[in-house]
């Protein structure tokens, strides 16, 4: 496998992980207008928002038998498409339960992008023999950024939310033809009996450390993205736009943080790395609940962007230095099963909570994941390189 055709694939990786923030992004940013369209309680959105969730476990188990049978290229192309495809469904929708079909589709689809494009970038990482897994999350979070702008200038010339959504869509299905070619077609070589017996124990080992680890990780990052804004705005009384700057400034923040963890990572290792953005995140998210009127919990906001987001992809980084061949694929595919999982907790557990006492209260929660996010680094390998497989 040369170089060049490394380098190749690592552009884009990075450009699908970038479509599938940037159309995550415009679909929740357009999911009030989805919901005035059709008249949705909050119910109705709350099983819409679990119902993909789940349905994206489903599909990154879809995305190991895709990637097992033929190739992890084949589960990003595939996945891209379906995403352009029900994203189109989602913005023609004549009726809700068309909406819930065309959003079930799409959460397929999520749940196949999220694992195969972390399957290639394990591959194209041990390809290039350095560490280079959070420069996609980086890639993920500028798609994300531009999502949102994407909707806010639509909206501001005026551009109905089914021309948004359907524009996005066909970008994503375009996009996804273009770059799908570039990607790592074939398989690194096939496991040996005794290699496939070690992935079956590397699967438990994964799930009980690095696949709790990112669940934390993404739970936090959901309670942020879900209920951010409405602390602001109903507990700490500040108005509608500085609400709206408290998610700006995690992302942000995140943004900073997967473009400059590899370098740290190459530098300091990943359980140094992760130690120091658990505390981190630690502090800022103290700050959040601390916080006596808005300008501390946007400061806190931004504290935590600048740790927790990248310990995510050094959990994908170091699974896959457990194994290799299809047993590399299928540990890829079940750890990302995590990802939904702190979703679910992230999005159902905290906001539970929040209503039952105060937001504030809810904040907590996530606090203390980031501080079980320190004591989980000793999981990670300490200073080494990649091994190049």
């Amino acid at each position: 496998m040369g170089l060049a055709v490394v380098r190749g694939a690592r552009v884009a990786n990075g450009v699908a992980f970038g479509l599938q923030g940037f159309f995550l992004a415009v679909v929740l940013t357009e999911l009030p207008q989805q919901r005035d369209r059709f008249g949705l309680g909050d119910g109705e959105v709350l099983g819409a928002v679990v119902m993909v969730s789940v349905l994206a476990a489903v599909g990154s188990l879809v995305a190991e038998a895709v990637a097992v049978r033929w190739s992890s290229r084949v589960a990003v192309r595939v996945g891209l498409g379906l995403i352009g495809m029900t994203g189109v469904g989602v913005a023609v929708a004549p009726s809700v339960g068309v909406l819930f079909v065309a959003l079930g589709g799409y959460g397929v689809a999520v749940g196949m992008v999220d694992a195969s494009t972390n399957m290639q970038a394990v591959f194209i990482q041990h390809g290039l023999g350095t560490f280079v897994l959070a420069s996609f999350y980086a890639a993920w979070s500028a798609g994300s950024i531009l999502g949102a702008l994407f909707v806010a200038g639509s909206e501001k010339v005026g551009v109905h939310a089914s021309w948004t959504l359907g524009i996005a869509a066909g970008v994503v299905f375009v996009a996804g033809l273009v770059l799908g070619p570039r990607l790592l077609g074939t398989r690194q070589a096939e496991a040996e009996p005794e290699e496939a017996a070690a992935a079956e124990r590397v699967g438990l080992r994964a799930y009980l450390a690095f696949g709790v680890a990112m669940a934390l990780v993404f739970a936090v990052d959901l309670a942020v993205g879900n209920w951010s804004a409405l602390y602001l705005k109903d507990d700490l009384l500040s108005s509608s736009a500085t609400a709206a700057l408290a998610l700006a400034a995690y992302q942000g923040a995140s943004l900073l943080t997967r473009a400059t963890g590899d370098a740290f990572t190459r530098r300091f290792g990943a359980r140094a790395v992760v130690r120091t953005a658990a505390a981190i995140g630690s502090v800022g998210l103290l700050l959040v609940v601390a916080a006596p009127s808005p300008v501390p919990a946007l400061l806190g906001f931004l504290v935590a962007g600048l740790g927790l987001p990248v310990i995510a992809p050094l959990c994908f980084s170091e699974a896959g230095e457990l194994t290799g061949g299809r047993g590399l694929d299928a540990v890829i595919a079940r750890l990302n099963l995590f990802n939904y999982a702190g979703t679910l907790i992230g999005g159902g557990v905290v906001g539970a909570v929040a209503d039952a006492t105060s937001r504030r209260v809810g904040f907590v929660i996530p606090l203390i994941f980031a501080v079980l996010l320190i004591g989980s680094a000793r999981w990670f390998h300490p200073r080494r390189s990649v091994v190049v497989r």
